[in-house]
């Protein structure tokens, strides 16, 4: 592991840890409030966002496979920007969601950039059906930056295949 301190360095320092944690926890109070311009605001410059096929490996390339959502910091301010107009039909009324995260670890840290891991479940209720999403959130934030800002997340669900076949919301 390359980075400013060993794991078990990491893991002791519980103070980034929860820091972290409080960082996840409104990342996710953002998503079920449905206040994403606020949640895009989390982002860095810079930022990227992407959910790989269902079945892939957590290193799946956007480049070679094609993804859900593979967005650059430009493609998610827009899908931020498309979300919130009525045009947006999918989401339009919006769906009810809760957005839970578990097993938050700091896997490694590297010039003030901490790699971040988390299970993950997502609900999504709309028109009387519950939709259940989970995995693990792979993050790289910036830990300098005050606030927490995200370089990059990668949600990878951990179901065989994605039912009803879309993904309309951020989970």
């Amino acid at each position: 592991m390359n980075g400013d301190v060993g794991l078990g360095g990491l893991q002791r320092d519980a103070g980034l840890r929860a820091r972290i944690e409080d960082f996840l926890y409104l990342e996710a109070d953002l998503l079920d409030e449905w206040r994403i311009e606020e949640w895009f605001a989390l982002f860095a410059e810079g930022a990227t966002y992407e959910v790989p096929p269902t079945g892939e490996a957590d290193e799946t390339d956007p480049a070679t496979s094609l993804f859900y959502i593979a967005d650059d910091y430009v493609r998610l301010r827009e899908r931020v920007g498309r979300l919130t107009k009525k045009e947006a039909h999918s989401e339009f009324p919006r769906s009810r969601q809760r957005h839970m995260i578990s097993n938050v670890r700091i896997t490694g840290m590297n010039a003030g950039v901490a790699d971040v891991t988390c299970n993950f479940v997502t609900y999504r209720a709309k028109r009387g059906v519950v939709d259940t999403y989970y995995g693990k959130h792979l993050y790289r934030i910036d830990c300098h930056a005050e606030p927490f800002r995200i370089k990059s997340k990668r949600s990878v669900l951990g179901m065989d295949m994605l039912y009803p076949g879309k993904l309309t919301i951020i989970i």
